[in-house]
């Protein structure tokens, strides 16, 4: 292996790296003490979907992961039911939000209810 394809494999575990800190910390991904190999497999799996989406929704944004989960995840829609009234209230989106949505690809967003 030259000196140039063993630079660019470092670059690549630097890259592998860097992602799965960012999945421990703004993921909130932490370890989780499996036994069996289903278990494991499972958990590495969510993971690594985890890191697939946000990774798409980096590179379809243009803004970090933590970023995008500091900007939207006030983004939710509350319905209250007060004696068989149902009440929703709508979130307030800011600026920011408003400019991330609009580079998500078309039909991705689609706010999330909590019903009380």
């Amino acid at each position: 292996m030259g000196g140039l394809a063993i630079v660019a494999a470092y670059h690549d575990l630097w890259q592998v790296e860097a992602s799965f800190r960012m999945t421990k910390s703004d993921l909130r991904a932490r370890p989780v003490f499996h036994r069996e190999r289903d278990t494991i497999e499972a958990h590495l799996t969510v993971v690594f979907a985890a890191l697939a989406v946000s990774q798409h929704l980096q590179d379809a944004t243009g803004v970090t992961i933590k970023t995008l989960i500091r900007t939207l995840r006030p983004l939710r829609t509350i319905r209250v039911d007060v004696g068989g009234h149902p009440i929703t209230a709508a979130p307030q989106i800011t600026d920011q939000a408003r400019a991330i949505l609009n580079r998500l690809p078309g039909g991705l967003f689609r706010p999330r209810e909590i019903t009380i």
